[in-house]
C-alpha cells in the first residue's frame, strides 16, 4: 500500500454534488481522475486546433513540499482527438483557484466535452526546489552536449 497525504479540497458553486471528489480507479491507480463540472452542466464544443480550459468545479490546498500533476488518460487519449495540452500540468502547492484543464482537439471534428466527463487524471509528486548555480565548465560524460536523437533510434 502507498503512503497518503491529505489534500484539502474545496467545492465550487458550480461543482456538480452527485460527482465524488477525485478518484481511484483500481485500489493501486497513480492517477485520480477527476471530472468535467461545468456551469449550468451545458456541453462545451471544442472545435478542431482549438485548446479549452474545462471547469472542474474544485480548487486545493496542497502541502507544501508536493504538487499535483495533471495528466491525459490513456483511454481518452487513445479513443478520441483530445489531450491534455501541458502534459504534465503543475498545480502549485500555494494555487487556490479552479482547477481547470487545458484540452486540445487535435482531431479534424469538433468535440464535445460533456458534464461529468472524466478529463483528466492527478499525480501527487514530492517536490524538491534546486538552487541554481553558476559556474565555468561543467563535468564531462560519454554523450556530451548530443541531443535530440544523438543516441540513435534502436
Amino acid at each position: 500500500m502507498s503512503e497518503t497525504i491529505a489534500i484539502k479540497v474545496r467545492r465550487l458553486a458550480h461543482f456538480d454534488p452527485s460527482f465524488e471528489l477525485p478518484f481511484y480507479a483500481t485500489t493501486l491507480a497513480a492517477g485520480a481522475d477527476i471530472r468535467a463540472s461545468l456551469h449550468e452542466k451545458k456541453s462545451l464544443i471544442i472545435a478542431p486546433g482549438e485548446r479549452m480550459l474545462i471547469p472542474t468545479g474544485l480548487s486545493f490546498e496542497i502541502p507544501a513540499g508536493f504538487e499535483v500533476q495533471v495528466r491525459p488518460r490513456s483511454g481518452l487519449s487513445l479513443k478520441t482527438s483530445l489531450l491534455v495540452v501541458n502534459s504534465p500540468g503543475t498545480i502549485d502547492a500555494d494555487y487556490r483557484g479552479e482547477v481547470q484543464i487545458i484540452l486540445g482537439n487535435f482531431g479534424t471534428d469538433p468535440y464535445i466535452i460533456e458534464h461529468g466527463l472524466r478529463v483528466a487524471q492527478l499525480v501527487v509528486a514530492p517536490v524538491w526546489q534546486a538552487q541554481f548555480q553558476t559556474v565555468e565548465t561543467l563535468s564531462e560524460t560519454e554523450r556530451g552536449s548530443g541531443g535530440f536523437g544523438s543516441t540513435g533510434v534502436r
